[in-house]
């Protein structure tokens, strides 16, 4: 059993993680067996990202890599806070996120899985944390009832009609 940290311990010649981004695994170059990282998200990874609801967050993983001969598992857990608009009042609100998520390998026996298992494969753990975090974003945000800012609160029921228009 191997396990490999985020702060490698490997000889400066093996390189299991890419030079640039810390969190995209080369798996051509792992030796097969178990191999632990850790993953951090946080709001400058959030801020790089187009069109995403999360604002900002302080996000952390632990990833279990099984590498085999022919394919792989992932664990992926995941715990922290992003923010998100509330779609009540449009100020920031805080989700909490704590979510563990099992992903395989699938091996095809075709020309094309050949080819891949000789070209660098390569896992970017730093958008399989994310998916992971996405999926757990409710359709719907809304802070909890009173949590909304006061301001958009008055307004809101300003607008409210408390009894139905008998003209409609």
């Amino acid at each position: 059993m191997v396990n490999s940290k985020k702060s490698s311990t490997f000889a400066p010649d093996f390189a299991p993680m890419s030079e640039t981004n810390h969190n995209i695994i080369d798996l051509s170059r792992l030796p097969i067996g178990t191999h632990s990282f850790d993953i951090q998200l946080n709001d400058d990874f959030f801020a790089s990202l187009e069109k995403s609801e999360i604002l900002r967050g302080e996000v952390v993983g632990k990833v279990t890599l099984n590498l085999r001969e022919e394919d792989y598992q992932l664990n992926i857990a995941v715990r922290g806070t992003v923010f998100v608009v509330c779609d009540r009042c449009l100020d920031p609100m805080p989700l909490e996120i704590d979510d563990e998520q099992v992903i395989f390998s699938e091996d095809e026996e075709d020309e094309e899985t050949v080819h891949r298992k000789s070209s660098n494969r390569t896992l970017d753990l730093s958008w399989l944390t994310y998916e992971i975090v996405s999926v757990n974003i409710p359709l719907v945000h809304c802070h909890p009832e009173g949590g909304c800012n006061p301001q958009m609160d008055l307004l809101l029921q300003s607008h409210l009609c408390d009894e139905p228009d008998p003209e409609n």
